[in-house]
């Protein structure tokens, strides 16, 4: 992935791209380019989530840290 991408932006693009290979319409030649974006959008999208939920826990330990204190 280039670039910032957001969660957002890369969530509609995988989702366009599903829409595209579930559809009848699927150009034979575009195929393997589609598939192949489609997972490199799903390994960005899953990091994403991996990370946000590290800082999501850092920041809940930190909260519980500074209230017991």
């Amino acid at each position: 992935m280039e670039g910032k991408t957001s969660y957002s932006k890369s969530l509609s693009e995988l989702q366009r791209i599903l829409e595209d290979l579930e559809g009848e319409n699927v150009e034979i030649d575009k195929l393997a380019e589609k598939v192949k974006c489609a997972i490199e959008l799903i390994k960005f999208l899953r990091t994403k989530l991996k990370k946000t939920e590290i800082e999501v826990k850092e920041i809940v330990k930190e909260f519980e840290e500074d209230r017991n204190e």
